[in-house]
C-alpha cells in the first residue's frame, strides 16, 4: 500500500514485480528502490523490479541504504534521483520507513522540522528520532522508545523457539521480540517445495500466529546495537533498552556477490531454493528440462543447511531418472570446497548416489559470475597451491546457493567477532564481552552446522543461562554443537547426518530405527510427515522434544 508524503513523492514496503503495473496504472511514473538486495528471505531482487518497471514504462532508480544507516552520501543520492526522475515518484524499502527517513533528510533546511515531522506521521511514519539526530548529531539513549526486561532480535526459528523456551519456565518474564518481518517461514521445507513434495504456502504461517501470545512484538527492523548503554537501536533511530538480549536476525544472503546474478534470478533456468518465492521456479525447472545440462552450486562455507545445494541436486536427478530423461541430462555439482560433505562418516552414501545419477563433480570450483540470456556462468577454480583460474560452464538450468555472511547491522557493531559473526562462547551462547548478551543460530561464530536443528538445540541452553544469569537457575547449561542435515537423495529416502562439534556423529535414533550413514525410508518419513509439525508445534511453543539442555559439568 502506497503512502503519499507530498505531490511528487510517495513512499511504501516492499513491492513485488507483479504489483508494478498497478502502481503505473496509479499514475506513477518513477520508482526508487532504497532496500539493498538480499536482506530477506522472500525478497525480489531490485533487478526484478526494474524489468517490471522498464515493461511498464516506468523509470527505476537503485538507492540502496542499511537498515538505520541513513549517510550524508545516501541523502543526495535520493535527492538527486528525486530531481532527475519523472514524477510522481514511489520510494520503497523493507517497509517504507528508510525512504520517509531519507526524504526526511532531503527536507531539512526546505521545511520546518515539525513540518517534515507532521508529513511523515500523516503517512504513518515517526521520524522525530531523525529529526533529533540531524539536531544533535546522536541518538538520544537516553529517551528510549520501550524498556523491556529481554529483548530478542530476531523472530524466525531461533527468536520464536527461545522466547518459547524462555516463557516455558517462567511465565512472567517481560520479552520484546523485534522483527520487520510479517511472515515467518520453515526454510527447511523450501528443499522439498523445490522437488513438489511440499506446496510453498505450507512453509509459511503469519509471524503474529508464530510468537508467542505473552511477548511483545516490535514490528521494526535494527539499526545498530548500541550495548555500552544497553540499548538496541531501530530503523528512524528509536531505541529499545534490555536488561538482557539475545541476538539471532538470522544469515544474510548475498546474491550481489556474484555478477550477473541479480540480473537473472527467476528466469532463463536460473534458481534458487534458498528463496521462498523462488522453490517453486526450481520444481518448474526440473519438470520441464528434457535434456541439456543442470549446474548445482555451493559457496564457500559458512551456509545455511550446508547439505541443501546437494540435495536439490539429488531430488532433480531422480524425478529425471524416474522419467527416463537422466541419460539426456549432464548434471554437473560445484563446490567451492575440496569435500562433497563435512563429515566423512556420511560421504560413502552420497558417492552411491554420485555415480547412481552419472554425476559431475567439481570441487574448488566458486561461482563468481553469470549469464542469464546467454546461459553461462563462471566459476573461479581454485588449485591445491592456491592459484586459480576462470572455467566457463553451459546451462539449460543452474540452482544457485549464494554466499551468506551476517547482517551487516551485526558486522558493523560491537557485538561482532573479526569475521563478522555475534561474538559468544561455544559451549553457553553468551557473548564473551558482554555479559548479559547471548546468541544463537545462524548469526553466531559457533563453528556447528547452521541449521534448524541446531537452533532447536540452542534455544533451551539459552533459555536456561538468561534464567541463571538473571539468579533464578543455579546451574548453566551447555551446547554440544549438535545439527542435523536430513540429506535427501531420492524422492522416499534420506541420508539423517547428525553430529556435534568437530564433526563428531551423534545419532538421536538406534540403528534398528534409523541409520543415519544409510539412506532409508523411516528418515524420510521423518522428514515429510514428522519435523514439519514438530517444528510448528514443539520447537516454536518451547515443547523441547528430544532437546533437553545438559548442565555443565
Amino acid at each position: 500500500m502506497t503512502k503519499k508524503l507530498t505531490d511528487e513523492i510517495s513512499v511504501a514496503g516492499q513491492i513485488s514485480p507483479e504489483a508494478v503495473g498497478e502502481l503505473a496504472a496509479l499514475g506513477f511514473k518513477s520508482i526508487i528502490c532504497n532496500r539493498p538486495d538480499g536482506e530477506g528471505s522472500d525478497q525480489p531482487l531490485f533487478r526484478e523490479v526494474a524489468d517490471a518497471a522498464a515493461a511498464a514504462g516506468l523509470e527505476a532508480r537503485y538507492v540502496p541504504v542499511s537498515s538505520g544507516q541513513v549517510s550524508d552520501a545516501d541523502a543526495a543520492a535520493f535527492s538527486a534521483a528525486i530531481a532527475e526522475l519523472p514524477k510522481p515518484i514511489l520510494a520503497y524499502c523493507r517497509t517504507g520507513t528508510r525512504s520517509t527517513t531519507l526524504w526526511a533528510f532531503t527536507q531539512s533546511g526546505q521545511r520546518p522540522a515539525v513540518d517534515i515531522v507532521e508529513i511523515a506521521r500523516r503517512a504513518g511514519y515517526d521520524v522525530s528520532g531523525v529529526m533529533s539526530r540531524v539536531a544533535r548529531g546522536a541518538v538520544d539513549v537516553e529517551r528510549p522508545a520501550a524498556r523491556h526486561d529481554i529483548v530478542i532480535v530476531g523472530g524466525g526459528a531461533a527468536g520464536a523457539a527461545v522466547a518459547a523456551s524462555l516463557l516455558r519456565r517462567q511465565r512472567n518474564l517481560d520479552i520484546a521480540v523485534i522483527d520487520p518481518a510479517g511472515t515467518h517461514y520453515y526454510q527447511p521445507g523450501w528443499t522439498m517445495v523445490g522437488a513438489g513434495v511440499f506446496a510453498a504456502g505450507t512453509t509459511a504461517r503469519p509471524m503474529g500466529s508464530v510468537l508467542p501470545h505473552r511477548i511483545t512484538w516490535i514490528k521494526a527492523a535494527v539499526a545498530a546495537f548500541d550495548p555500552e548503554h544497553d540499548s538496541v537501536i531501530l530503523e528512524g533511530c528509536r531505541t529499545v533498552r534490555y536488561n538482557h538480549l539475545i541476538v539471532c536476525p538470522g544469515i544474510k544472503l548475498d546474491w550481489g556477490a556474484i555478477e550477473g546474478l541479480d540480473q537473472t534470478l527467476g528466469k532463463n533456468g536460473v534458481t534458487s531454493n534458498y528463496r521462498y518465492d523462488l522453490a517453486p521456479y526450481t520444481w518448474e525447472l526440473v519438470r520441464n528440462l528434457k535434456s541439456g545440462a543442470a549446474l548445482f552450486t555451493q559457496p564457500p562455507m559458512p551456509i545455511k543447511c550446508a547439505g541443501a545445494p546437494q540435495k536439490a541436486m539429488y531430488l532433480s536427478a531422480h524425478h529425471w531418472q524416474t522419467t527416463g530423461r537422466l541419460q539426456n541430462i549432464d548434471l554437473s555439482f560445484f563446490n567451492a570446497g575440496g569435500v562433497l560433505f563435512g563429515v566423512p562418516e556420511y560421504v560413502p552414501a552420497l558417492m552411491d548416489y554420485v555415480r547412481q545419477y552419472n554425476a559431475k563433480l567439481q570441487f574448488n570450483h566458486s561461482l563468481v559470475a553469470i549469464d542469464g540470456p546467454a546461459k553461462r556462468a563462471w566459476f573461479k577454480k581454485t588449485s591445491p597451491d592456491g592459484t586459480a583460474q576462470t572455467v566457463e560452464a553451459a546451462f539449460d538450468m543452474i540452482h544457485v546457493c549464494p554466499p551468506q555472511k551476517a547482517p551487516d547491522f551485526v558486522r558493523a557493531s560491537p557485538l561482532a567477532d573479526p569475521a563478522g559473526w555475534v561474538d559468544v562462547d561455544h559451549a553457553t551462547l553468551q557473548h564473551k564481552k558482554y555479559a548479559n548478551i547471548f546468541g544463537l543460530g545462524d548469526v553466531t561464530c559457533t563453528p556447528n552446522a547452521k541449521t534448524a536443528a541446531a537452533a532447536r538445540k540452542q534455544a533451551p541452553v539459552v533459555a536456561e543461562n538468561i534464567l541463571h544469569a538473571k539468579g533464578l537457575r543455579r546451574e548453566r547449561c551447555v551446547y554440544d554443537g549438535y545439527g542435523s542435515c536430513p540429506l535427501t537423495v531420492e524422492r522416499g529416502r534420506i541420508v539423517l547426518a547428525e553430529f556435534t562439534y568437530g564433526g563428531k556423529v551423534c545419532p538421536t535414533f538406534p540403528d534398528y530405527l534409523i541409520d543415519g550413514t544409510k539412506p532409508s525410508r523411516a528418515a524420510w518419513l521423518l522428514k515429510e510427515r514428522l519435523l514439519p509439525p514438530v517444528y510448528w508445534l514443539a520447537m516454536l511453543k518451547g515443547r523441547e522434544w528430544l532437546a533437553k539442555p545438559k548442565v555443565m559439568a
